[in-house]
């Protein structure tokens, strides 16, 4: 248990059985009546964002999550295996956990894996990534100067949007919040 003068991005409190992330707070003392604290939280599992107001001094279930730094080892068609570098221990954590962030993993990727009571809870990679084009098609000679843009397949099976002066085999940093192009990565 904590109190609601306690709270501090990132932790985890448990509200009625469902696990939620402080994203912000702001303590609020008004100029009549009591004081109280605003927040924003995100459902740990479903990304759903609200905003909650607890009064000041409230008591509040907080969640112990475990973020562990690991390796990713391998996809067994339904879950991805983690392994801890410390332990050595192996987690297993389900495609739907994962999301979006597949399309950026690639084996031996190091991520933080948050845990919470041997659940998987979120799989958190490094914001940039570098990986190979696996295909795209040639930019159209004339091209060059209109800053335009292609679909290009990641070697993870990603699509991402490239300049047109990318050509598939090259190497690319990419940002694994919006899959956005970060540029190319000399070899």
């Amino acid at each position: 248990m904590a109190s609601t003068n306690d709270l501090k991005n990132g932790l985890v409190l448990n509200l009625d059985g469902q696990l939620w992330s402080v994203v912000n707070f702001q303590h609020v003392k008004p100029g009549k009546g009591g004081a109280f604290v605003r927040t924003t939280l995100k459902h740990v599992l479903s990304g759903k964002v609200v905003d909650k107001t607890f009064n000041a001094g409230t008591k509040v279930e907080t969640a112990t999550v475990d973020r562990r730094n690991m390796t990713y080892l391998y996809n067994d068609g339904t879950d991805y295996v983690f392994m801890d570098g410390e332990t050595f221990e192996q987690i297993s954590v389900p495609n739907e956990t994962i999301g979006d962030a597949a399309g950026y993993l690639l084996e031996n990727t190091e991520a933080q894996v948050a845990v919470h009571e041997g659940t998987p809870l979120y799989v958190e990679l490094p914001t940039s990534v570098e990986l190979v084009i696996q295909h795209t098609d040639p930019g159209l000679q004339g091209d060059r100067s209109t800053g335009g843009t292609k679909p290009a397949t990641l070697e993870t099976g990603a699509e991402i949007q490239v300049p047109l002066f990318v050509t598939t085999g090259e190497k690319v940093k990419v940002d694994t919040r919006d899959g956005r192009y970060l540029g190319r990565v000399s070899s």
